[in-house]
C-alpha cells in the first residue's frame, strides 16, 4: 500500500510540475514597441469641433422617409468648414445620397489603399430620458474633462478624429504613397445600406484595400478579471444576427372559462425551454485567440490554467459563462426581447407572439440556429419563423497578418503598456460589408474605456475624454504614417 501511495504521490508531483512548466513556458505575443515621438495636438480645439458635431442630430431611421436629410447635409458642410486642408487633399463623393467616401490619392498606384471607417448616424435619445443625463445629450457640453453627448462614443468621436488626423497631416505637407480611403456611413445603426453601397462601388472599381479599420473594440481597463494592464482589443470578426418569431394560435375566448393551457401559457413554456437550452459554449477560434494573447500576461496561477486547457477548459468555460459579457464570447446568445398577447385582462388571446434575438457565433450559422430553436421548443403548436434573412457571422481576419502587426505596433506607440489581443465584436458594424473587398477587416476605436463606461454608448451620459480624443487623433496620424510602408 505504501508503494502505491508513493507512486501516486510521485505522479501528482510530476503532474503539478508539468502544469507549472507549461504555465511558465507561455511566450508573450506582445511586440516590443517604443512610444511614438510626441505628436502635438490642440486637444481643446479638437474637443470643440467634436462638441459642435454632436449638435447635428443625424439620427438614422429604418424608414428612410423619416431621415432628416437637412441635418446630414448641414453636417457635411460643417466637416468641410472645419477641415479645409483635409478637404483640399481629399476627393469627396456622396454615395447612397448621404454616405461619404473620401479618397486621398497616393503617389504609388501599385500599393493597395488603406481604409478607415466611421459612421455619421446616431441612435435617438428616448423621450423622457433627457433629464437623466448629467449634461444635455444634444449640446456637446465640454465639462469635467469630457465631451458629453449622443454620438461621442458611437461614432462621431472616431469620425472626427480621423479627419483631425488628415487635417494635421495635410498641414505638415504629408504626401501619401499609398492611397487613403475614408468611408463614413449614414445608417450603420439601422442596417448600413450606405456601407453596402460603398463596398459595392469599390468592388466595381476593382479596389481592394490592404486593410479596413472600423469601430468595434477599444482600450479597456478593469474589465477582464485578473488583468491589471489595459487591453487594446482589436475585433477580427463580428457575430451574426438573427431574430426569430415564436407564434401560438388558439381559439381564444373569455378568461372565465380558460383551457388548461392558453396561447400565452404555451408560448411561455416554449420560451422557458429555449432559455434552458442555450447553444453550446466553445472556447475556440477568436475567443481562444483572445486568451492566447492575454494569458502570458496574467498572474502565474492563471497562466497555469490557460496553458493547460486540455485539463481546465471545462472549468474555464463555466467561469466565463457565469458573466453575460464573457458568456457572449463563447456561444450564440439567446435573448427574448419582445412578447405580446391579449389586448385586455379578461380576454384569452387568439394569438401570442414572442421575438427572440440571437447573436450568432462564428462557426454557427443562421440555419443552424433555426434548427436549434425548433428542437429546443419541441412543440408543433409553436410556429418558428425568422424575421428577415438575418446575417451570418463575419469571416475571421488573420491576427498573424502584417496588417494586424501594423495595428499592434501603432497601438503600442500611442498607448504604451496596453496589451493587444484579437477579439470578437458582439454587435454589428459597417465593417461586415467590406469583407468581400479586403481580407483584413478590423474593428478598433482608439479610446480608453473602463467599467463605468460600458453602458454609455446608446445609453445615458455618453461621453469621451478630451485627452482620450487627442490620443485617438494621434493614433490615426501614426497609423496613416505607418501604413505608407510597402
Amino acid at each position: 500500500m505504501k508503494r502505491v501511495l508513493g507512486v501516486v504521490a510521485v505522479l501528482l508531483v510530476a503532474c503539478v510540475a508539468l502544469l507549472a512548466i507549461r504555465g511558465s513556458g507561455l511566450e508573450s505575443r506582445q511586440l516590443d514597441v517604443a512610444p511614438a515621438h510626441p505628436i502635438p495636438v490642440d486637444a481643446a480645439a479638437a474637443a470643440r469641433r467634436l462638441s459642435e458635431s454632436i449638435r447635428f442630430r443625424t439620427i438614422s431611421h429604418f424608414d428612410r422617409s423619416n431621415l432628416d436629410r437637412a441635418a446630414y447635409f448641414a453636417f457635411h458642410d460643417f466637416l468641410a468648414r472645419s477641415y479645409p486642408r483635409a478637404h483640399r487633399v481629399l476627393a469627396r463623393e456622396r454615395v447612397d445620397e448621404l454616405t461619404l467616401l473620401y479618397t486621398w490619392r497616393g503617389s504609388d498606384p501599385s500599393l493597395a489603399p488603406v481604409m478607415l471607417l466611421a459612421h455619421q448616424d446616431v441612435v435617438p435619445v428616448p423621450a423622457g430620458s433627457e433629464e437623466r443625463w448629467t449634461r444635455p445629450p444634444w449640446e456637446g457640453t465640454i465639462a469635467d474633462g469630457f465631451v458629453w453627448g449622443r454620438g461621442t462614443m458611437d461614432d462621431k468621436g472616431n469620425l472626427m478624429a480621423q479627419l483631425e488626423a488628415v487635417e494635421m497631416l495635410a498641414a505638415h505637407g504629408f504626401a501619401p504613397t499609398r492611397t487613403i480611403l475614408l468611408g463614413f456611413g449614414h445608417d450603420e445603426e439601422v442596417g448600413g445600406t450606405g456601407a453596402q453601397a460603398v463596398a459595392a462601388l469599390l468592388e466595381s472599381r476593382g479596389i481592394r484595400p490592404d486593410f479596413v479599420l472600423d469601430e468595434g473594440m477599444a482600450v479597456i481597463r478593469g474589465v477582464i478579471p485578473g488583468l491589471e494592464a489595459p487591453a487594446a482589443l482589436v475585433g477580427v470578426a463580428e457575430k451574426g444576427y438573427l431574430s426569430v418569431r415564436l407564434t401560438v394560435r388558439q381559439p381564444g375566448g373569455h378568461s372565465s372559462t380558460p383551457p388548461p393551457h392558453t396561447a400565452v401559457g404555451i408560448l411561455a413554456t416554449a420560451i422557458h425551454r429555449l432559455e434552458r437550452a442555450p447553444m453550446p459554449a466553445r472556447l475556440e477560434g477568436v475567443s481562444r485567440a483572445l486568451f492566447d494573447y492575454l494569458a502570458p500576461e496574467l498572474p502565474f496561477s492563471r497562466r497555469v490554467i490557460f496553458a493547460n486547457l486540455w485539463l481546465f477548459e471545462p472549468v474555464v468555460k463555466r467561469f466565463l459563462a457565469s458573466s453575460p459579457g464573457t458568456n457572449a464570447t463563447l456561444r450564440t446568445t439567446t435573448a427574448v426581447t419582445m412578447v405580446s398577447g391579449s389586448p385586455k385582462d379578461n380576454v384569452l388571446p387568439n394569438e401570442a407572439e414572442a421575438v427572440v434575438n440571437f447573436r450568432v457565433l462564428p462557426g454557427d450559422d443562421v440555419e443552424g440556429v433555426l434548427e436549434h430553436v425548433r428542437a429546443a421548443v419541441g412543440d408543433e403548436r409553436v410556429e418558428v419563423a425568422p424575421l428577415g434573412t438575418g446575417s451570418e457571422p463575419s469571416p475571421v481576419s488573420d491576427p498573424d497578418s502584417p496588417s494586424f502587426a501594423l495595428l499592434q505596433r501603432t497601438i503600442g506607440e500611442i498607448f504604451p503598456g496596453a496589451l493587444v489581443a484579437p477579439a470578437l465584436v458582439l454587435g454589428g458594424t459597417d465593417a461586415r460589408y467590406y469583407t468581400g473587398v479586403s481580407d483584413d477587416v478590423y474593428r478598433f476605436g482608439p479610446y480608453r474605456f473602463g467599467p463605468e463606461d460600458m453602458g454609455r454608448a446608446h445609453g445615458i451620459d455618453e461621453r469621451v475624454g478630451v485627452d482620450d480624443h487627442a490620443d485617438a487623433i494621434r493614433f490615426y496620424v501614426r497609423l496613416l504614417e505607418n501604413a505608407q510602408r510597402p
